[in-house]
């Protein structure tokens, strides 16, 4: 059966073979961060709209499109929330296992750009001391600041 199954496969090489895989495979959103930092080493925070009410405070974040490298999505993310330009840096975290997401964070840099908030999506935007963190924040996102693991 295994040779069979290996014969087929070769047979319907190419863009047939990722239908395949594509239809047996789980498909994954990902939401990706940005921990963006000043020269002074201050990080941006966003007081999110969308989330729980007293847990708005969090990094720039948003879901990666179809074809797009992750670190980018930072950039994309920080200019669309805030109007700054950011410059990706390291990966800080790969993480999954929460449904079907994958969360991915990036270390960024501010690199220019004017504070200009989009209203619908965001309330409020500062930069902090990472030692002088707001109340009402994502305990992930505090951690990816604070450069610690999950429960560690």
């Amino acid at each position: 059966m295994k040779r069979l199954v290996a014969r087929l496969w070769r047979i319907i090489r190419g863009p047939m073979q990722w239908r395949v895989l594509w239809l047996a495979h789980a498909k994954f959103m990902v939401g990706v961060t940005g921990v963006v930092r000043d020269d002074a080493g201050r990080v941006l925070l966003l007081r999110h709209r969308m989330w729980p009410e007293g847990r708005q405070w969090g990094l720039p974040t948003g879901y990666a499109v179809k074809g797009e490298e992750f670190a980018q999505t930072v950039v994309r993310e920080a200019r669309e929330e805030t109007g700054l330009e950011v410059k990706p840096g390291r990966l800080v975290q790969l993480t999954s296992g929460y449904k079907l997401r994958i969360e991915v964070a990036y270390e960024a840099v501010l690199v220019g750009g004017e504070l200009k908030i989009d209203s619908f999506e965001i309330l409020e935007a500062k930069w902090f001391s990472p030692n002088e963190l707001p109340d009402g924040m994502q305990e992930s996102h505090r951690l990816l600041i604070l450069g610690e693991e999950p429960n560690g």
